[in-house]
């Protein structure tokens, strides 16, 4: 910011119930002197506040809420996690008391009510039962609702608290004195059960919202859980000590040892080995470090050991920066919930309004019976406008839907996710780890000389080596068995040699082989080409004269992922795929799985450029990815979605996550968006319509046309039907059907049939002038046109105007290609 004196903090809120205590905070923060911005995050309960220190401090901030009835937690350290964890855990264990109870002294009140009023002593039975759960149980409400009233507001807590207080209230009166009834020609009902089954299922809600809310923190325990409590330094007499990471300061020289996670950012001083960095990259490959390579938190070293000088620490390190940005991304607003509160603003002071309308309206027009009448109106309005039914219509929907969900593997955060799901039109998919199963293997190993022995030294040299792609050759070569191999060499950047009855042979790249002046057959080296063009890293095996063998290593695709993207496709979704690998790998993998639309080479900030810019124009997007180096998408997409089998944090970040790593999810899970959205809406319609039918006849509408005044005892009935209504429509969606159809095909041997071999047909790839384009939907209208042909993968770009397409050799020439275009996308003309 380009005045210093302005800060942005994050501060924890304690004390709030709803969304509209979180909404009181934001106003109450954003009306303090010196306060730039405020935003109040209710799921999360913190709130980040943008001030002005000159004018305001945190003690201040602390003052203005504390008075507004909540608190907020300015004195933060590095136990500060675990007290808001050990809060939060104790609050829950008081409401699931709370809930627990309510609804076992509720369940003998609503059985008396309805079945045996007319038994001995029913009365007091209840009133005994009721008066525990009103006030002790249900107390929460009613000071909530009192702090509401002194600020000036409503929330869900005052509709509770008035419905629940009067009915209990009017029924003692009852109970106390039936003969002021009687006298009257009235039957002196009451309605224990109904304050106190309204008191248990508020509860029962609030407890499923507190279990929901405290998987919010889970993303953070497990980032900070990347990062070592202690670490190895190595002081000024080189010797080692271990000490907390809190004392690291830039400059320390720390020791890492096999398996460790690295503590900190640094530069490496002394030593080599290869650190997994998939927490980062996302990429399945471990990366060689060697002297001033970078290395960062969080990531896990192999099996070398080396020291590295800190250079980053505390907050600066990448995975803090991480950290702090999943905090950012969390916790986000319902829509559908966020409209039901703002309703219960406006409706709570509407039906107090209605229901003192109401009795004002009897004692003027009745005479005689008008304070009867008007004061039976008063609480039957209050008892039949209970918010049970808005209350229940989003979590039970939801409830039912993450359940639906998780049978079928599709975990669901929250419900904006849900909102946003049902208006996806762009899916975009992360390669390595989504579309492919992100671990190396070996898709083809051809050998030009092969003997029992020289498997074995192939398998046992291999064995032998640190680099991760070496670990894919010893597991396909799992039934060779081991030999000595004496003085082996590990060569940086090109493989490993050793010797075997006294004869040296290598295992690397082609330039080991160069180097060493080995020769190379014609045949196999076709063969390297081939493997190469098929996106396959390719290992050469060689004794001290001739390559003997190659092993093409690959990261081969997913079984489910080709049928997912014609899902999609069919569902008319576009689907595009990011990778950081190269051109050729790209290309490959896309044309295997029917992607239309790639881009290779994408650092992770090039990600969510690429979101940003398809959503500007007008694209709602999913992202779909698995690591942290998807975080920014994922946090800059409409819709995240993480695959399961990748990072934990990414599957925290995303609103959404498919358990299995099978793609198929992804359709499945838009379509279980869509259904469990229609029902929320349904629940929240009859909600509302049973309020605007139920609350003018409760005020007694209908007396003067028909002489018919809704008895309290029957609201309670209408009140209780109208929440199982609700419950019951929710649990509809377990009926609905998700699923697929198809399935993916199964070759003769049992396995998903999901290589697909490299076509014998020679294919032509040409690039074409594509005149007449002026934005990227011309782009894409043109690239559709031409993939729309039997045989031709096309991709277009805009700037430069070029069409790249492939088809086989003599199969398209340019006036078909031309035709294509000009009727299906219009007015653009190919040139060659």
């Amino acid at each position: 910011m380009a005045n210093k004196s302005i800060v942005q903090e994050t501060f924890p809120v304690l004390g709030m119930s709803c969304a509209s205590c979180s909404a009181r905070v934001e106003k109450t923060l954003n009306h303090q002197s010196g306060v730039q911005k405020a935003t109040v995050n209710y799921a999360s309960a913190m709130a980040t506040v943008e001030y002005d220190t000159r004018d305001c401090s945190p003690e201040a901030l602390q003052q203005a809420v504390q008075n507004a009835g909540y608190d907020l937690l300015i004195k933060q350290d590095e136990d500060t996690p675990d007290e808001l964890e050990q809060a939060h855990d104790k609050k829950y264990r008081a409401l699931k008391f709370r809930t627990t109870w309510a609804i076992v002294l509720s369940v003998p009140i609503m059985v008396i009510g309805m079945f045996f009023m007319d038994m001995p002593y029913a009365n007091l039975i209840m009133w005994l039962l009721s008066t525990p759960v009103v006030f002790w149980l249900g107390r929460s409400f009613f000071t909530s609702a009192w702090k509401q009233l002194k600020h000036g507001t409503a929330n869900m807590d005052t509709l509770v608290a008035n419905s629940t207080g009067i009915a209990y209230l009017f029924s003692l009166f009852n109970m106390l004195f039936p003969g002021f009834w009687l006298e009257r020609g009235i039957h002196p009902h009451v309605y224990f059960e109904a304050a106190s089954v309204i008191i248990a299922f508020i509860l029962l809600g609030r407890l499923l919202e507190e279990k929901a809310k405290g998987n919010t923190s889970s993303a953070i325990k497990k980032l900070m859980g990347l990062q070592p409590k202690t670490v190895t330094v190595i002081d000024g007499s080189s010797s080692e000590k271990i000490v907390p990471i809190g004392q690291i300061r830039p400059g320390d020289i720390i020791l890492v040892k096999p398996g460790e996670r690295i503590a900190v950012d640094g530069i490496v001083t002394e030593g080599s080995s290869y650190v997994d960095e998939s927490m980062l990259s996302g990429e399945p490959v471990a990366v060689a470090k060697q002297k001033d390579a970078k290395v960062f938190a969080g990531t896990i070293n192999q099996k070398g050991s080396f020291r590295f000088s800190a250079e980053k620490v505390g907050t600066d390190t990448l995975l803090a920066k991480i950290i702090h940005m999943v905090q950012d991304a969390q916790g986000s607003k319902a829509p559908v919930q966020q409209l039901v509160d703002k309703i219960a603003g406006i409706f709570v002071p509407v039906i107090i309004g209605i229901a003192v309308l109401s009795f004002i309206a009897w004692m003027l027009l009745d005479g005689q019976s008008g304070f009867t009448h008007g004061l039976l109106a008063l609480v039957t309005v209050l008892i039949i406008a209970c918010p049970c039914a808005l209350g229940l219509a989003t979590p039970t929907a939801i409830m039912v839907g993450i359940g639906k969900g998780a049978e079928r593997g599709i975990l669901i955060k929250d419900a904006e996710s849900l909102e946003t799901a049902k208006k996806i039109d762009t899916v975009v998919l992360d390669k390595t780890g989504t579309v492919t199963e992100g671990k190396p293997v070996v898709g083809d190993l051809i050998w030009e000389t092969q003997t029992a022995e020289t498997g074995n030294i192939f398998y046992s040299l291999e064995k032998l080596s640190e680099h991760p792609l070496a670990e894919a050759v010893v597991r396909h070569l799992q039934d060779a068995r081991s030999v000595s191999i004496d003085n082996f060499e590990s060569i940086t950047g090109r493989g490993v040699k050793g010797e075997s009855n006294g004869k040296a042979y290598y295992a690397g790249n082609r330039k080991l082989l160069e180097e060493n002046r080995i020769a190379v057959s014609r045949s196999l080296s076709d063969e390297a080409a081939r493997l190469t063009a098929d996106a396959q890293t390719v290992i050469w095996f060689a004794d001290s004269e001739n390559a003997l063998a190659i092993a093409g290593i690959t990261d081969q695709i997913k079984p489910t992922s080709i049928q997912a993207v014609s899902e999609l496709q069919a569902a008319g979704i576009e689907v595009c795929m990011l990778t950081g690998d190269n051109e050729a790998t790209a290309r490959e993998i896309a044309r295997k799985a029917g992607i239309l639309h790639y881009k290779a080479g994408v650092l992770p900030q090039d990600k969510a450029a690429f979101i940003s810019d398809l959503q500007k124009n007008g694209r709602k997007v999913a992202m779909v990815g698995d690591g942290i180096n998807d975080s920014a998408a994922l946090a800059q997409a409409d819709l995240s979605i993480a695959m399961g089998g990748g990072s934990d944090i990414a599957m925290d970040v995303a609103k959404m996550t498919i358990i299995s790593s099978d793609l198929t999810k992804i359709p499945e899970a838009l379509k279980l968006s869509r259904l469990t959205v229609r029902t929320i809406r349904q629940n929240l319609f009859w909600a509302f319509i049973y309020n605007i039918i139920g609350v003018p006849v409760a005020a007694g509408v209908l007396y003067p046309v028909n002489g018919f005044l809704l008895n309290p005892m029957i609201a309670g009935a209408a009140m209780a039907f109208s929440s199982v209504s609700v419950v019951t429509n929710s649990l509809r969606l377990k009926r609905k059907k998700i699923e697929s159809a198809e399935s993916p095909a199964i070759d003769p041997a049992g396995q998903p049939d999901n290589k697909v071999e490299p076509s014998t047909e020679k294919i032509m790839r040409k690039e074409f002038k594509v005149e007449g384009m002026m934005c990227n939907h011309c782009r894409m209208h043109v690239e559709k046109a031409l993939n729309s042909m039997e045989g031709v993968h096309a991709t277009v770009t805009l700037n430069p105007p070029v069409a790249t397409v492939e088809f086989p050799e003599g199969e398209k020439t340019l006036d078909e290609l031309q035709a294509a275009v000009t009727a299906k996308a219009g007015d653009y003309t190919l040139k060659e």
